[in-house]
């Protein structure tokens, strides 16, 4: 049986060493979390700010995502050839002080270049963390990356509460922002230290360099099928209360609940990921967790009432939660010599999905009852489960007989 982690290069760093770069990481997972949050829960008064439509809003939004998708695959080749010990802080930075931007927009024009500049921080940062996380992971010797995205979860559920306060004390947003922008630039600062050397790489082969700018036919499947399962998260991020309000007839605040279920789930089963990774495989993993988030998925869409609906939209949550974490760990760990390559393809083509699937669903939802709009979601989990098998690392080369 293959390692479920790749050996390395060369022999570990000291624990010491060690357990620093994994405090670093996870200090760069919530700091990401936490000042996209702080934007979300700003979308509104920036709206007020501009005088702008919610059509209008939605085109603008898009910058957010085009900036992140070339964020993404600027920040992939670059942490191949510096480290992630110089790309990390300078996407921290660049997304910390971005932040800002959005509060003192005057108009759709700047808050359009503005989105788009703290999209592309946000991909910078989003990339190279996780490439420095695949590294972790690596010297560590076992699974640990889905700790890594349950502490971004933290990271912007704070954020909630945090703007939520703020805007209930009426602080103004430049104000909120900008302390945001402040305390993202001041941790990025103090973190960068304890973030890892870069790694030696291995010699690759001959035919590897030649085919190097061509994509792998595995890592397509994996940003494939991170684009599927970021697309149900984005579905349940924009229409888990919206199904509960439609389809269920319940209050606005008990529909509430849908998206509060699904995200807590998603944290909690991040956090227990690693260890089940450990035991079963991340072929299991992903298999079981897309089977359980589309059967969740389905009691939501079918539930009679809405407390066997928040149950679906929590089973939902708890299986596509370790699911995305092992793609970007296989993505990381399929060429150490390019994973930042790697993970840019993988994390990219995902964000796409997360935008697409709100997008997707809303035109169909003109058509067809919410409900059954839904069931795109399912078909995606159940390829997954399907294709789960591409997490399987290929096998190593046989070494060359001597001639």
């Amino acid at each position: 049986m293959q390692p479920l982690v790749p050996p390395l290069v060369q022999g570990p760093p000291p624990p010491g060493t060690l357990r620093r770069g994994r405090r670093a990481t996870f200090a760069y997972f919530a700091l990401n979390g936490f000042v996209m949050g702080m934007w979300i829960v700003h979308i509104p008064l920036a709206q007020q700010r501009t005088g702008i439509g919610h059509a209008l809003l939605g085109w603008l939004l898009l910058l957010l995502g085009a900036g992140a998708f070339a964020g993404m695959r600027l920040a992939g080749p670059l942490t191949d050839r510096f480290g992630a010990r110089a790309t990390v802080p300078a996407g921290a930075a660049l997304c910390g002080a971005a932040v800002v931007l959005p509060a003192l927009a005057g108009d759709a024009r700047t808050l359009g270049g503005a989105l788009l500049l703290l999209g592309f921080g946000n991909g910078c940062l989003d990339v190279a963390m996780n490439t420095h996380a695949v590294q972790i992971e690596r010297c560590y010797g076992r699974p640990v990356m889905s700790a890594f995205h349950a502490v971004f979860s933290i990271g912007g559920a704070l954020a909630a509460l945090t703007g939520s306060l703020t805007l209930h004390l009426g602080l103004p947003a430049t104000a909120t922002l900008g302390a945001t922008a402040l305390g993202a630039l001041l941790l990025a600062l103090l973190a960068a230290p304890g973030l890892l050397d870069r790694e030696p790489a291995p010699a690759a082969h001959p035919a590897a360099r030649a085919g190097r700018r061509r994509t792998p036919p595995r890592i397509r499947m994996l940003a494939l099928l991170a684009f599927l399962l970021m697309l149900c998260e984005g579905v349940a991020n924009d229409w888990s209360a919206l199904h509960l309000e439609d389809s269920l007839g319940a209050s606005a605040g008990t529909a509430a609940l849908a998206y509060g279920a699904f995200a807590t789930a998603m944290t909690a089963g991040r956090f227990l990921t690693d260890r089940l990774t450990a035991r079963i495989g991340p072929v299991a993993v992903l298999r079981y967790g897309a089977a359980l988030a589309g059967a969740g998925l389905t009691l939501a869409v079918a539930a009679p009432g809405v407390p066997a609906a928040l149950a679906g939209w929590t089973l939902f949550g708890a299986g596509l939660s370790g699911c995305v974490p092992q793609l970007f760990s296989a993505a990381g760990h399929a060429a150490p010599e390019a994973a930042g390559a790697a993970v840019s393809r993988v994390a990219g083509l995902g964000y796409l999905g997360m935008l697409a699937g709100p997008a997707v669903i809303g035109p169909l939802a003109h058509l067809m009852p919410l409900g059954l709009t839904l069931l795109l979601p399912v078909a995606c989990c159940a390829f997954a489960a399907l294709a789960a098998r591409t997490l399987q690392p290929a096998p190593a080369p046989a070494p060359a007989a001597d001639a």
